[in-house]
């Protein structure tokens, strides 16, 4: 089933020229993205076993990017070990990723379309405020399920619907051009509740839940508080 909305790929492939200067239109996922790394890198030890010092704890595992933008979590995984695979529903974003990948010397392989178009199964599957952009989360996330290997992961984030994101995200955010206006529909968020019961009824078991704040003295942090973006990890049920 398809669930990308053109309007919402033909908003971001519109960014895609600008997506990779951490003083444009993307800034405030450049300050995001560590963040998700950190958290992912946390959950792939506590999965895999694997040494938090060690310098690639994916090398010999396959990691999917689902709604890559011009591949800025993808890049890191690759330098994390893994063979990555990002795609996305914009193509003008898919081409500024296989750029912006050549020129850092890193062999990503990067497609345009649906998630459900592919036929791999993949270790690690990632999936960053998407969600609340497709036309059909539940079919979205049964094809994001489908995509995890037998003992993989799933890694997924998005704001929540509160009133203190509708003020953050839309309000001040995009009230004030730090994130592109239009950019969010507050309606299509999801509660961390809504979002872990379609995770659960796609066949799949979430393992942990965890908040992403904001303070003016330490930026972005992973907290314990959910109500304004957060991030689920699941595996495979069974």
């Amino acid at each position: 089933m398809a669930t990308i909305d053109p309007e919402e790929a033909a908003h971001f492939g519109a960014l895609a020229a600008d997506w990779w200067d951490p003083a444009g239109s993307s800034a405030m996922l450049h300050k995001l993205n560590p963040v998700r790394l950190g958290y992912i890198r946390e959950q792939v030890d506590r999965h895999w076993g694997t040494d938090p010092k060690a310098l690639k704890p994916l090398s010999g595992r396959t990691a999917l990017d689902v709604g890559c933008g011009a591949g800025l979590l993808c890049e890191p995984l690759a330098r994390l070990g893994a063979t990555v695979t990002g795609i996305d529903a914009a193509p003008e974003n898919i081409a500024a990723a296989r750029r912006h990948a050549a020129g850092q010397g890193l062999a990503i392989a990067y497609e345009a379309g649906e998630v459900g178009g592919l036929d791999s199964a993949f270790d690690l599957v990632t999936c960053m405020e998407v969600i609340e952009h497709v036309t059909d989360p539940a079919a979205f996330v049964r094809a994001l399920a489908s995509r995890v290997a037998d003992g993989g992961l799933l890694v997924l984030s998005t704001p929540n619907r509160t009133a203190l994101s509708r003020i953050a995200l839309i309000t001040i955010g995009e009230g004030t051009s730090m994130i592109p206006r239009g950019t969010h529909d507050w309606q299509r968020f999801l509660t961390p509740e809504e979002c872990c019961a379609l995770i659960e009824a796609a066949g799949m078991t979430v393992i942990d839940r965890r908040g992403i704040s904001f303070s003016p003295a330490s930026g972005l942090s992973l907290s314990d508080d959910l109500g304004l973006n957060y991030l689920v990890t699941a595996r495979p049920a069974g």
